[in-house]
């Protein structure tokens, strides 16, 4: 035990000159300045706070890096009591608040079928740890096709990747689409920060693990223990961070683990399939700071890029396509790239089984399947164009004033057809179809559907169409 209130002041001096090269200055002189140490008895160190809110401060945002500290100076089975006065004017009279146990806590993991990362928990600084980074060897930069649609994304995640946590983009937030390649750009920064900085601990974890995880700690009390330990992680990569929506206790843990890393000046990834500004049911405070970094939006990639993907992922397939095969994909795809990677599957799938060469024609039969998925960008004019054909009707006729039965149903058909297939307003349409209002065109959708819905002759004519259409 120490004797002495100068042995206990020096041997908390040391304590104090480590906390602050690990906070900033506002912060030491804020909440550890004030700290007085009372008395240390081999296994119980007391400090004596201003009041109950440095408590509170001090278990939230500064534990994990204090306990190393604590452990390290007056020995691993230390345990922290923090007495706080009854009044300003009797300081010496003091109240127990809370104890803080500094022990090496022990092994964290989180076992569930979808909470399964093999990531022991200690105390930072105690032990060298290796953490299984959970990455997709296959999503790396190397294999990443870069266009216009994703060059901004691809750009920044390598600079994050070259200085982690020390760039403007903190946090890197990447939002898309599915399948437009979130996931393989993220993962690409955790492959190039292992390869250029191999002392970083670097993490991958989705959304729904992280929630299972928490549900897990949360069951067996150890949410202290969950949140410590992703605090240890130097560039933490969370997929589909609109997975928090209306979990607050998600939330809450999330942001401890959000606000310490970016205090540590460690480096956080997030993707999402919308930009923060759409996220609904996230605290505010979460949102706020999602906008902090730079959010880069991926979105479905240009002609160009088409045929580069399609070029590199038949050949990471071993398939022999030709440019006649590759332009017609090209010009007949309109989906992500995942769903490229479908249609080239397929596409090899049936040259090998059939013994059959891949050829245009094979590729048209393939994309039978596809063909909801994939087709063009259809367009009024088209749908009128393929309305006026069928109907044998001019398309002066059909914006005309005319009302005969012939003219206004055959106009009925391109109104319905054209909010059915095209992102077109209604006000876009009506003008499209001789400067018919919206009112008019809700009207003419409304009659088609009453209409298909009872006359069996008339639906199997909008069919027909609809199919010219969508060939």
């Amino acid at each position: 035990m120490l004797s002495t209130d100068q042995a206990y002041r020096e041997m908390w001096q040391h304590c104090l000159d480590r906390i602050k090269t690990q906070t900033t200055e506002e912060e030491f002189v804020k909440w550890f300045e004030p700290i007085v140490p009372l008395e240390f008895d081999g296994t119980t160190l007391r400090l004596r706070v201003p009041n109950a809110s440095y408590v509170y401060q001090i278990e939230k945002n500064y534990i994990p890096f204090l306990r190393p500290i604590i452990s390290q100076l007056y020995g691993q089975q230390t345990r922290l009591h923090y007495a706080v006065p009854k009044a300003e004017q009797q300081p010496a009279a003091a109240t127990l608040t809370t104890e803080s146990d500094a022990t090496a806590v022990s092994r964290f993991s989180t076992q569930t079928d979808t909470a399964n990362i093999k990531n022991p928990f200690v105390i930072p600084g105690l032990k060298k740890i290796v953490i299984d980074p959970q990455l997709n060897p296959n999503y790396t930069f190397a294999t990443f096709i870069e266009g216009e649609c994703n060059r901004l994304a691809r750009s920044a995640a390598m600079s994050v990747a070259v200085t982690p946590g020390n760039n403007p983009f903190n946090p890197l937030y990447i939002y898309g689409n599915s399948g437009l390649g979130k996931t393989h750009i993220a993962q690409s920064v955790g492959h190039e920060v292992r390869l250029r900085h191999p002392e970083l601990q670097v993490l991958y974890v989705s959304m729904n693990k992280f929630q299972a995880q928490f549900q897990t700690a949360y069951k067996n009390g150890e949410i202290p223990d969950f949140i410590h330990f992703y605090q240890m992680i130097d560039v933490l990569i969370i997929d589909d961070i609109q997975e928090l929506t209306g979990k607050t206790g998600t939330q809450n843990a999330f942001f401890n683990i959000f606000n310490h890393l970016q205090l540590a000046g460690k480096q956080l990834i997030l993707t999402s399939d919308k930009p923060p500004v759409e996220l609904k049911d996230i605290e505010q405070r979460l949102l706020t700071r999602f906008k902090w970094g730079l959010s880069a939006q991926l979105v479905s990639p240009d002609y160009e890029t088409k045929l580069k993907i399609i070029r590199a992922k038949s050949r990471k397939v071993g398939a022999r396509i030709s440019d006649e095969v590759v332009t017609y994909l090209a010009d007949n795809i309109s989906a992500n790239v995942r769903e490229i990677e479908g249609v080239l599957s397929s596409l090899v799938a049936n040259a090998s089984f059939l013994e059959r060469k891949i050829t245009v024609s094979l590729a048209k039969e393939v994309l039978k399947a596809y063909v909801q998925l994939y087709r063009k960008e259809i367009s009024i004019e088209r749908i009128i164009e393929t309305v006026c054909d069928h109907l044998n009707i001019d398309f002066a006729r059909l914006s005309s004033p005319e009302r005969t039965r012939e003219v206004a149903q055959a106009r009925q058909i391109a109104m319905y057809l054209s909010k059915q297939h095209t992102k077109a307003p209604l006000t876009a349409i009506g003008a499209s179809i001789g400067g018919r209002n919206h009112a008019t065109v809700l009207h003419s959708c409304k009659a088609v559907t009453n209409l298909m819905e009872t006359d069996r002759n008339f639906r199997r004519q909008v069919e027909e169409i609809e199919k010219r259409i969508l060939a």
